[in-house]
């Protein structure tokens, strides 16, 4: 059985899909680029405040399934140019315990969706 997670604190999807799925304990979030919510504009000020709006976007998404970063085992960083891994990994940082940090895989990619910088998906289990 599947809890489909939708919150209007996060960006809508752009497309056939959910902002998360609830699936038991396990919650699978979708991909989320630096959409501001308010506005529906991107946030492309600078590679840091990309990121930050990406990590707020999830943080919206897992709370809206009863769930904080703590929960979180496995992220997915994709990003369209290696170079700025280091700035989005400070922002990143600054939302989890380095001691109890989820799993994680970044993957430098051609394009990501709209062009953005940065995506980040999710993996928490309460």
């Amino acid at each position: 059985m599947k809890t489909i997670i939708n919150t209007p604190n996060a960006p809508a999807p752009i497309g056939p899909y959910n902002q998360a799925i609830l699936s038991g304990n396990t919650l699978y979030t979708s991909g989320q680029i630096a959409i501001d919510v308010t506005s529906g504009e991107l946030v492309l000020d600078s590679i840091t405040a990309e990121t930050k709006q990406v990590m707020e976007n999830l943080k919206a998404v897992i709370e809206a399934a009863g769930m904080t970063f703590e929960h979180v085992i496995k992220t997915s960083i994709f990003i369209s140019d290696m170079h700025n891994f280091s700035q989005i990994n400070e922002v990143y940082a600054d939302y989890f315990n380095a001691e109890t940090a989820p799993a994680r895989e970044t993957v430098e990619v051609a394009n990501l969706p709209k062009f953005v910088n940065v995506e980040i998906s999710m993996i928490a289990v309460k």
